[in-house]
């Protein structure tokens, strides 16, 4: 990317808490910070927090040149006018534009876009994508997938975000897997989503609701319902608990389905998987599984050359994909 001299301020708004950096042209972040998320506050506490939060990134890069403002948001937003579209997480900012909000005090160009879209740009070009390059194998197409709390993704063709008309495309958690009127209830309203059934709040509901039947003995009878993760069940699944196995295996089997549709999509050459749930996913060693059931499903030989891995940049891929963001419209200009 640029070799411009200067640095970025990127911030990662999520549900629970805003991260701020200072990045340079490498991607390397300098300077981090978070404050939490003050949810229930209202929508202007909600934007004094944010712009105090950047004003303090700027404050710390005292005489070194800004080159512009990139910020990473939890759920739907308009790029160009930076404007939230009813965002699950941050649902006080509804129909807010970020843009309008803090242009004037924070007089750096300000770039918005998707967490997940711009978590894909920065491990298109330093993170998997990277890894990959390194190792002689060109990659032209990424398709990057987050499966925690929900789920979302992106993807990247040729350096570049595939965006959409109206900058939201790749809403990849809302795919339908189960078209059935019982299929499980989804926040987007919908049913059958590919969130609905893979993510981990959906991992952690199938169990709790096989637990509270009672119909077969499992470890996790020891376990309080209430604090119940997605990740207790994958410790169970390696314990060999015969419950967990069936849920892991029915998840895994709906996101090689959900992952198969997106390949025929979208053809990508390299698939990214990040999120709390990928740990389990590590732990267990269920990659080759999930390949080979992706591969399973494909209609052709060219749609079955895909490499998959993790992600590899961890938490700060939405501010590092944000700072490449900045660095791509200084590009353009």
């Amino acid at each position: 990317m640029s070799s411009q001299a200067g640095v970025i301020v990127a911030m990662d708004w999520g549900g629970s808490w805003a991260r701020t950096s200072v990045v340079n042209h490498a991607g390397e972040l300098m300077w981090t910070t978070r404050v939490p998320t003050p949810q229930g506050t209202g929508s202007e506490n909600m934007l004094r927090v944010g712009e105090e939060a950047l004003l303090e990134a700027i404050s710390w890069c005292q005489s070194t040149p800004i080159l512009g403002i990139g910020i990473a948001v939890a759920g739907p937003i308009d790029v160009e006018s930076g404007i939230f579209y009813t965002p699950p997480n941050l649902l006080e900012l509804n129909g807010i534009s970020l843009i309008e909000a803090w242009q004037d005090r924070l007089i750096y160009p300000i770039h918005i876009g998707n967490d997940a879209t711009l978590a894909a740009l920065a491990e298109y070009h330093l993170g998997a994508g990277l890894c990959q390059r390194k190792v002689g194998r060109d990659v032209k197409t990424l398709l990057y997938l987050t499966i925690s709390t929900g789920v979302g993704g992106g993807v990247i063709d040729r350096g570049n975000i595939l965006l959409g008309a109206h900058g939201m495309a790749a809403e990849i958690g809302h795919i339908k897997i189960d078209t059935s009127s019982s299929a499980d209830l989804c926040n987007c309203g919908g049913r059958g989503c590919l969130e609905a059934l893979v993510s981990g709040t959906a991992i952690a509901r199938k169990t709790v609701n096989a637990l509270s039947n009672r119909s077969e003995t499992t470890i996790l009878n020891n376990i309080d319902i209430t604090r119940l993760s997605s990740q207790d069940v994958f410790t169970a699944y390696s314990a060999g608990d015969s419950l967990s196995e069936r849920i892991i295996n029915e998840v895994i089997s709906d996101l090689a389905r959900g992952i198969s549709d997106l390949i025929h999509s979208f053809n990508p050459d390299l698939v990214v998987l990040g999120g709390g749930v990928t740990v389990g996913l590590s732990t267990t060693n269920l990659l080759g599984n999930l390949k080979s059931q992706i591969s399973d499903s494909l209609m052709s030989e060219r749609h079955k050359d895909f490499e998959i891995m993790y992600a590899q940049l961890g938490d700060s891929s939405g501010m590092i994909g944000a700072s490449l963001m900045v660095q791509s419209s200084l590009q353009d200009m």
